[in-house]
């Protein structure tokens, strides 16, 4: 089995992570734009030719699914990708997790980026998964950004700032960038009140793991056998992977990268 992942940067690691926890059997295939990073301030077109471009990198490894780690990239360019892979590699895209925090009940905050909060895209998935429930939009300045080049001081400047946006109230905050998995921790900590319960942190990397497994019609084993191999593309060429993604977790669960043949 070998599973693919695009993204501009290293907010893939999340859904990464995901799938190698659910099948650390598989072969893995990380494209990545470094050239062109980050994707969030580029037109909805320079994105897609961007995304295109990387995924047609990963396809040349013969995945059995390709994965858009990437908010920005789904919103732009999924249909494009499908429309260039699909049948023969099934896309799948990443979607905040609107609807499952919106189960609970709320209040609801979304943490995104500046281009996303407010956006239609983001006010469609509102209104069609959370109506009737109180939702905050709150536009997380420089997070992605921070996390991205592991600046931890500017990541816990860009916390603090959102987390005093965020309602006291809220129940649930939904990390609506992949790169905020990568410090669900933090942000967890940050949005705690006194005498008020941990708002529940609702990111999409393992749905989005376990969606890619049953596109494939395989069946998560997090007990399978040796661990697959890892491969990273830097624009479409073998490479180490970025050394920021050492400093979280999900990236030193990758540590050891091996061509995936």
């Amino acid at each position: 089995m070998k599973i693919a992942l695009m993204d501009s940067g290293i907010g893939l690691l999340a859904a990464t992570a995901a799938v190698r926890r659910l099948r650390p059997d598989a072969d893995l295939v990380l494209s990545l734009d470094p050239a062109g990073m980050p994707w969030g301030p580029r037109t909805p077109q320079d994105v897609t030719r961007r995304a295109v471009a990387v995924a047609e990198a990963a396809a040349a490894y013969e995945p059995d699914a390709l994965i858009v780690g990437c908010n920005t990239a789904t919103v732009h360019a999924l249909s494009t990708l499908r429309d260039l892979l699909e049948p023969g590699i099934p896309v799948i895209g990443t979607v905040p997790a609107i609807k499952p925090a919106a189960a609970g009940g709320g209040p609801v905050a979304i943490w995104a980026t500046p281009a996303t909060t407010g956006s239609a895209y983001q006010k469609n998935l509102i209104r069609e998964f959370a109506s009737g429930v109180q939702v905050t939009e709150v536009p997380c300045r420089g997070l992605a950004e921070a996390v991205e080049c592991a600046d931890q001081t500017a990541v816990d400047e860009a916390i603090r700032a959102a987390a005093e946006l965020t309602p006291e109230e809220v129940a649930t905050v939904v990390l609506g960038c992949t790169h905020y998995e990568l410090v669900a921790e933090r942000i967890g900590a940050a949005v705690r009140r006194p005498g008020r319960p941990l708002p529940v942190l609702c990111g999409s990397a393992r749905a989005v793991a376990a969606q890619a497994l049953r596109r494939i019609g395989a069946a998560p084993d997090p007990e399978a056998g040796d661990e697959g191999t890892v491969t990273v593309l830097l624009n479409g060429q073998e490479g180490p992977l970025p050394a920021p993604a050492l400093s979280y977790a999900e990236g030193r669960l990758l540590r050891t990268v091996s061509p995936a043949g």
